[in-house]
């Protein structure tokens, strides 16, 4: 392959790793819109603390594709000053996110409460597994055809957004099947576990500290 052909191909690369980032950042938040709406509407927990999680992962996305922009003009630059303070505030709000849900989702068990549906709750979920599954391939090819380790391992940190959707969809399917209301307050508390992991991470990237995914093992 020529170094013109080589140019043009990073160049390429480049511009669908952009593309990728956008599409986050747009997709979370129509899911995140779609999320709460059905979660208060259906008063289903898991669902609604799901919406909040996406847009949460959309200041996450803006981040990330600030990070894009960076590396492509400079592999060797540091993390700017907007990317961290985008760090901090994701961070931060995972964290709340994981009170949030503890509260309510103890309340929810002490008052035998359960939502009226979760129908809305299972086809989200599965529309967000294939999406994000998507995702992480088409990151994992960027990754790999730019020799790039933070867009592999953003890849790999985008795996957790299809554990929250697998949390959301064996919950609303346990609950559609059964009828078991604690279930819902149950899958809440699987989302704090996952909302406390990515406020760390957040906080660990802001100090300058990688996450796990950004290792060698990324480029498997």
């Amino acid at each position: 392959m020529s170094t013109l052909t080589q140019k043009t191909s990073q160049v390429n690369y480049w511009k669908f790793a952009l593309w990728l980032a956008i599409f986050t950042v747009f997709y979370n938040i129509a899911e995140g819109l779609i999320s709460i709406f059905f979660g208060i509407s259906d008063e289903a927990l898991t669902l609604f603390g799901f919406g909040v999680d996406s847009f949460i992962e959309v200041m996450s996305g803006i981040g990330i594709l600030a990070m894009v922009i960076r590396i492509q003009r400079n592999p060797d630059a540091p993390r700017s000053g907007f990317e961290i303070t985008a760090l901090r505030v994701t961070g931060t709000s995972f964290y709340l996110l994981g009170i949030g849900l503890g509260a309510s989702a103890i309340y929810n068990l002490f008052t035998a409460h359960k939502p009226e549906t979760t129908l809305p709750g299972l086809i989200i979920s599965i529309i967000s597994i294939g999406v994000m599954w998507l995702l992480v391939a088409g990151k994992r090819k960027v990754g790999r055809a730019l020799n790039s380790v933070p867009i592999l391992a953003d890849a790999n940190c985008t795996l957790v957004c299809i554990y929250m959707s697998v949390i959301l969809l064996i919950s609303s399917l346990v609950y559609e099947l059964t009828g078991f209301g604690f279930v819902d307050s149950i899958g809440a508390l699987g989302l704090i576990y996952f909302s406390v992991k990515e406020g760390r991470e957040a906080f660990d990237k802001a100090k300058g500290i990688e996450c796990d995914c950004e290792d060698e093992n990324c480029k498997d």
